[in-house]
């Protein structure tokens, strides 16, 4: 299982500020580039650790804001470094994995590609390697393939996809249709998934030949496929790449891949899905972040940093020190505080969602040297 894919090729998009956890992540230190495990590897590191036995060094990319490739190549210095492909600014996720499928189509028209976010946390490697490599081999009869993950609780804060027949393919047991793509639902209707065991929750892995996923792209969304597909020409010529991105790229559409590829293939039969049976969190907030690294034991309080400013007396929760204060809770449940050097958290589990209102909210007000 240990041998790499001759024809995939891994993508990483890195990209997004993760603002449900500020302070810790920022604009010029978005959570990729943390350790959020304890693991000592950014969560981008062991993205790449885990693509590794699937798809050797050389065929990985990371697609990444302008502001963080020189990190991305420091993070992971073996990257070859025409494997990042740095964009001019923020186009969301069709624009970012449009780019990598035109570039490496143009480098391979064979290529089947995957993408995984930058930064998700998932165990079981040997689980999700076989899990992969069932949806490559879906990929290589034409379908267009997502990973979905079998839900642990009613949550609200995903989207779902609703698992259809079942998808007869050699090497993927597993696989089946997708029927139709479902927005995060409310409470009562979450619960009806959960229970339903047909509803699977989107984590927006994609797996493809590129050309298939390019064709996709051109049948929903023909102008930005056509603004993609220029610059993937330019991109590996030095004397026109940069013409070529600066008068192209700003005009290019924003919009998710899921609108623009996956829900348009669930309607016409050419979309697939493999269940993912590993442990899986997009550590979406602090409480997300609690629970991963307490490892499920909520009669405990987690200390992310050094530990030896933090005291902790009958409490319960999370601390992320990342300053040299000293931090001493006491009597309190559920607790969160992130300590930063110019920024202090302090909220709950219950409200952690909140914490995207208040980055709104310092933006509004002219606070952005704290984001």
């Amino acid at each position: 299982m240990s041998e790499p894919i001759q024809d995939f090729f891994a993508v990483i998009p890195a990209g997004g500020v993760g603002s449900r956890l500020w302070p810790l992540s920022r604009a010029q230190t978005p959570k990729f580039l943390h350790d959020l495990t304890g693991s000592g590897r950014s969560l981008l590191q062991e993205t790449w650790d885990r693509l590794l036995p699937l798809a050797d060094r050389d065929h990985i990319a990371v697609v990444t804001g302008a502001a963080h490739g020189p990190k991305v190549e420091t993070t992971l210095p073996d990257m070859p470094e025409h494997n990042v492909f740095v964009e001019a600014e923020p186009r969301e996720s069709a624009a970012a994995i449009g780019l990598a499928a035109a570039i490496l189509h143009r480098r391979n028209p064979d290529v089947i590609i995957g993408s995984f976010a930058a930064d998700h946390v998932i165990k079981r490697q040997r689980v999700f390697e076989f899990t992969v490599r069932q949806a490559v081999a879906v990929a290589r009869e034409g379908y267009i393939c997502t990973i979905g993950i079998q839900p642990s609780e009613p949550a609200v804060g995903f989207g779902y996809i609703k698992t259809g027949a079942e998808l007869f393919v050699e090497d993927a047991p597993l696989a089946a249709m997708v029927d139709t793509f479902v927005e995060k639902p409310d409470l009562e209707t979450a619960r009806r998934y959960y229970a339903d065991r047909s509803f699977l929750w989107n984590a927006g892995m994609f797996i493809s030949r590129a050309d298939v996923l390019l064709d996709e792209l051109h049948a929903n969304e023909p102008e930005l496929h056509a603004g993609l597909m220029e610059i993937a020409e330019a991109w590996d010529d030095p004397a026109r790449k940069d013409e070529t991105v600066a008068r192209v790229w700003p005009g290019l559409k924003k919009i998710a891949i899921d609108y623009a590829v996956a829900e348009p293939a669930a309607a016409k039969r050419r979309l697939a899905v493999v269940p993912g049976q590993f442990d899986w969190d997009d550590v979406g907030d602090f409480a997300s972040l609690s629970n991963l690294v307490s490892d499920g034991d909520s009669a405990r309080m987690s200390v992310l940093g050094p530990n030896d400013k933090v005291i902790v007396d009958e409490s319960t929760g999370l601390i992320v020190s990342h300053s040299n204060r000293v931090i001493a809770v006491i009597g309190v449940a559920d607790l969160i505080v992130v300590d930063t050097d110019d920024a202090l958290l302090v909220t709950t589990n219950e409200h952690a969602q909140r914490v995207k209102g208040v980055v709104g909210r310092l933006h509004e007000g002219g606070r952005d040297s704290v984001l």
